[in-house]
């Protein structure tokens, strides 16, 4: 004789694999979704910061002076930021450098997350909202007084 349910129990169990479904299904997406925007901004901001490191290395006497920070500033953020897959359409005007007048260098990457939907589906989960939530830039900015 085999054991069964009685007759109101029968399906319940599909009914709450469903709503757990949703849940799982949202926890599991979300870890995989938002992995990608985190790394890039880890890689953001080790860019910026060594590209202000390098611009350290500049010879204060040299001819030119703040366009030639600037221009080792944005290539060796270029550089580091050489890993990226063309598919995130990630462009070299992303890198913004300023030196101020103050000596004051500023590195800034700014990556819109619209580039990002070419690449990684944004969905819209019941109960949750969009997976994954992002601003609409992924920024990060390095400042050095010189």
């Amino acid at each position: 004789m085999t054991p069964s349910l009685p007759g109101k129990q029968k399906g319940a169990a599909a009914i709450e694999f469903a709503l757990v479904f949703v849940i799982f299904f949202a926890v599991l997406y979300g870890l995989v979704s938002y992995s990608l925007p985190l790394l890039m901004m880890q890689s953001f901001n080790a860019a910026t910061a060594e590209a202000a490191r390098q611009a350290v290395a500049v010879d204060p006497n040299a001819v030119g002076y703040p366009a030639l920070v600037q221009t080792t500033a944005k290539a060796a953020a270029q550089q580091r930021l050489g890993w990226i897959p063309m598919a995130l359409n990630f462009q070299n005007g992303d890198i913004t450098t300023q030196f101020t007048d103050a000596k004051v260098l500023t590195v800034t990457i700014s990556y819109p997350t619209s580039r990002l939907r070419n690449v990684l589906p944004f969905l819209v989960l019941p109960g949750i909202g969009t997976v994954p939530n992002l601003p609409d830039n992924l920024t990060s900015t390095t400042s050095m007084q010189f």
